[in-house]
Order: structure tokens, then sequence, then C-alpha cells
């Protein structure tokens, strides 16, 4: 490539040249550095409809070309075809849209679109009477100007780009084009594909969670997925090869996933942060898609808290929390404003049968991702005083209505980043400790609120090769709080430390005897038995360890 460069310039008069400089430095299209950021969400306009679609490329080399159209007539979404990847190229695709009360009769309506190298009409589900028109890279339009009340819910309403082969939309009424726009082949760059909605918004599924009839209730945490735009590539795989061919970090993570759903049946997920594995993922929004997806097809609510990477070089986490509100089945909040981080929430888990009574309250909180104050507290971010402070509020509210509970309510938390007193390395824990703890210097004392509000229990991911549950104590030995790791599960992140096998954690709630068990369950090897297993808290409290 800087061969071809090079040759290209040396061609160049000097007047060229400096043009060529001044464009590749200057023009807002372009920037040294390529911009992984995307700042673009589908934007959903109740009663818009799409009367045309183009799609625009421009090269460095070429002064005169443009990724611009009137931005009056056109609207254009931010998301370069090439994911920043392309040296001298960028690409984008546009839309034209109109207010259906504003249609008249010599306006167009885009009915249907398709990526073909033939014309669809001659293709044998064509239609004789179908015109469809040839836009650029492979991109065929049909149009209608005869769209009527009862065609309205059949016209395209909103169009979005995904990328690579294993890309999926999990939003409700949206539909994938079967084949990628047809940008010239490079392996590190995964293709694009249109996709679209037809008709109205439609409204997402949000289920209620609730114990079943017969008091079992079960949470599967996800941690550490570290999913990427593409395939991405797997760190540390045992072993290093997926049904005797290349490791691919993202399908063997999501056949792990599909394989614990299937068997375990779980009633909750908790995605407990580094679902996106943000530097390989400069398209986040397919990167959430892929889990997301998964949890839809089996109608199973999910929540989740960001980490550290989910945001890195990618989509910023209240971009990534507004698309999460909007998908079906997904509970995940934004949580209020005026403290810090995105998503500080909570949800309740409802006792069996038709009662209005919480069974279980589960908080989860945004734990940052580094450290405000390198030169003081060096490493990673904390939990702030405002965020201890809403929590305290809330739970404190929430007391009088548990207490209606017939049976024993519990809370518990969910955090990403471990607490400082995971570091302690006198107190009882059962699971491997393979490496250092990778918690915050500061201790803002978020354990402590945990203990006062009678918190049972709290999980977190981040430091994917330790996935044990230590017991945190009082002044007198007594039980109070226990805190677990995941494990992290997904092969786009580290594994090491000795050959580690990815694993999931799940909790067991047995809301007829206030009782918690957990257990993890492995991707190799003892794939079907329940590791470290034990019971943790016994009638709402946090139990004490048994000793032989």
């Amino acid at each position: 490539m800087t061969r071809r460069i090079i040759r290209t310039i040396s061609q160049l008069t000097a007047a060229s040249i400096f043009t060529f400089f001044l464009v590749f430095f200057l023009d807002r299209n372009f920037r040294v550095i390529p911009n992984a950021i995307h700042e673009y969400m589908p934007q959903h306009h109740p009663g818009l409809v799409i009367t045309d679609i183009a799609i625009t490329q421009c090269s460095k080399l070429n002064p005169l070309s443009s990724c611009k159209l009137n931005s009056e007539l056109w609207h254009r979404i931010e998301k370069d075809l090439y994911l920043g990847k392309g040296w001298v190229s960028k690409a984008y695709v546009h839309v034209r849209r109109m207010k259906e009360e504003e249609l008249t009769a010599k306006d167009k309506v885009v009915m249907d679109l398709r990526v073909s190298r033939l014309d669809p009409s001659t293709s044998a589900k064509g239609e004789a009477d179908e015109k469809w028109e040839f836009r650029t890279l492979g991109l065929w339009v049909l149009r209608s100007s005869k769209v009527h009340a009862s065609d309205s819910e059949k016209a395209i309403t909103a169009v979005d780009i995904l990328f690579g082969h294993d890309a999926v939309d999990a939003r409700e009424g949206w539909h994938m084009t079967s084949s990628p726009i047809f940008l010239e082949p490079n392996s590190d760059i995964p293709a694009p594909y249109i996709t679209v909605r037809r008709g109205s918004q439609v409204e997402t599924t949000k289920p209620q969670p609730r114990v079943k009839d017969n008091g079992k209730f079960k949470i599967m945490q996800l941690a550490d997925l570290h999913l990427s735009t593409g395939v991405g590539h797997c760190r540390d795989a045992v072993p290093d090869e997926y049904h005797g061919g290349k490791c691919e970090a993202d399908p063997r993570t999501l056949d792990f996933i599909i394989k614990l759903l299937e068997e375990e049946k779980p009633d909750l997920v908790v995605l407990s942060g580094d679902q996106v594995n943000g530097g390989t993922a400069p398209d986040a929004q397919t990167a959430i898609f892929k889990y997301a997806d998964i949890l839809n097809k089996r109608k199973i609510p999910y929540v989740e808290i960001f980490g550290n990477h989910d945001d890195e070089k990618s989509l910023p986490r209240a971009s990534q929390m507004s698309l999460l509100e909007s998908l079906p089945y997904s509970l995940s909040k934004a949580g209020p404003d005026d403290i810090d981080g995105v998503g500080n929430y909570y949800i309740e888990v409802l006792a069996r049968g038709k009662s209005t009574h919480p069974a279980l309250t589960i908080y989860l909180l945004d734990s940052h991702s580094y450290s405000p104050d390198e030169r003081q507290w060096q490493g990673y971010d904390w939990i702030k005083k405002n965020q201890i402070d809403w929590f305290k509020q809330t739970s404190s509210s929430l007391k009088k209505k548990n207490k209606q509970y017939t049976h024993i309510h519990m809370d518990l938390a969910f955090i990403h980043i471990p607490l400082p007193e995971y570091t302690n390395t006198e107190s009882y824990y059962f699971g491997e400790w393979r490496e250092g703890v990778t918690a915050p210097g500061y201790n803002s004392g978020f354990r402590d609120a945990l203990v006062e509000q009678g918190v049972v229990m709290v999980s977190c991911g981040h430091d994917h090769a330790n996935e044990y549950c230590m017991l945190s104590t009082d002044e007198d030995d007594r039980p109070k709080l226990w805190m677990c790791y995941g494990g992290g599960a997904g092969f786009g992140g580290y594994g090491g430390y000795g050959d580690y096998i990815r694993r999931v954690r799940f909790f067991d709630f047995d809301m007829n005897e206030g009782r918690i068990t957990t257990y993890k369950r492995l991707e190799y090897g003892e794939t079907e038995k329940r590791i470290d297993e034990q019971i943790i808290v016994d009638s709402g409290k946090a139990l004490a360890p048994t000793t032989e």
C-alpha cells in the first residue's frame, strides 16, 4: 500500500502534490488517525419514510471526491463502511426521508432494497413489473409512488449498518440484507451489511422477572465477554483450536453461552462488564447485538453494567445504554443523571404467583474505568460517594416494602471492578485466585455500605482468571458479605495463568429457604460438572463455610 501511494505521489505535479497534502491534512472527511468512535445512533422518527438511498465514496488521493451530500436533503448514517481502516478511502450510506403525510403523487417511497451483482427483477423470484434502480457497490433500490395506507407498513422507514458475516440485528422488526455492500475485499475490515425496518417502530418486550412457582430462581452471570466487530481473535484459548479448525473468539464465546443457556435455563442474565472489547469493536452496536440476539430468541431478560473496555475506542457509555434500553428483554437502565457513571440502577424480582412484592432486589453500579488521579491512586477507578449515597438512600427507601414479602427478602449487587476488600489474603475464599486483584487503590467504602444495608452478596468481573468467592466478616468474625468473581467467559479477552479455562458463574436461589447456592460451568474439559458448588447464603444471611 505504501509503495503504491509513493508511486502515485511521484507522478503528481508540484501543484498537485500541494493539493494532495492540503486535502490529506485539512479535509474534514479524513483524519490522520482513523476515528473509530461512532456517535451515530439510529434515529427513529415516527411517520417518516425513506424515499431514496445513496452510497458515497471518497479518497484522499482524489481531492474532487466527497463523502458528503446536501444535508438539507440527505441524512448521512455516521458509520464509515471501512470502519476507519481504509488508509485512503471512506464510504457512507445516506438516506432521504419525508413525513408520510407530506408525500405527493410524484414522490417515491423505498419499498425494498437488495445488494446483488444482478438486477433483482431478472431473478427467478423477480416480478415483471418490478423496476429496480441501481445505485452503486451492488445496491439496488425498489421504489414505488403508489403507497396507500394499506402499504405504509411495507415501506422502509429506517436504515442502519452492521459489520461482519456474523452480524445479527437484535431489534424487533429489523432485517439485514443477505449480502454485504460490495467494497473491495479486505480481510482486516468486516464487511458492511445494510439492515432495515419496515413500518412503524415495534414496541419492545420488557418482562418482569419473577420467582418460579416452586420458589426457585436462577441468575447466570456473564463476565468479560470481550466481543468484537467481526469474529475477533482468540487469546490464550484452551485448546487453541475449535472443532478442529482455527479458533475465532466471538463464535466460540457465543457457542459456549448458548450451550449453557439451553442446559441451565436461567431466569435472568447479568452481564457484569466488558461485553464489548472496545479496541477491536469500532462498531460497538454490532458486538452488543450478538449477545442480545441469543437472549432475545430464548426470551431471557437481562441486565448489564459497563466495564473499562466497553467504551474504549468505541461508542460512549451513554449511547450504548440508550441502545440497550431500546432492545427487547433488556432491563438495563441509565440511572440517575446527577450521580457519577452510566448504569446505576436496580431491578426487582417479584415473588411467585401474582404477588406484587419483590423477593429479590438487585443493585447494579457503574465502577467506571481508570483512576482519575493516577498520581495518588494508580490503576482503576472506584465507586464514588454520590453513588454510595444513592445506593444507601434507595436501599433504605425500599426496606418497608420489602418487609411485606412473606418469605425472606434478599438484596444483592453486581459491579465490574472488584472492591479493595477482594485483596484480603486473610479472608476465607473458595475457588481459584490466580492473578493479582486489580482493585482500586482508593477505598471509597462501598463494601461497608453494602454490609450496612444488608446486602448478602456482590459479584464482579474484570480479573478474568480469578474465580473465587470470598467471605467478608465484621470485627467479631461474623459472616456479613460474600464477594464473588464471575470468571472470564470470553475468548476475546486474556486467559493465561496456567491454562485457564473459560467459565461462567451461576447463582441458584431457593426462596423457600432464603438460600443461595453458587457454582461454575466450564467451556472445556469437565463441561458437565458444577465446579466449586457451595451454599453461601442461608435463611437470608451470609453463611460461614462448613469445615470438615
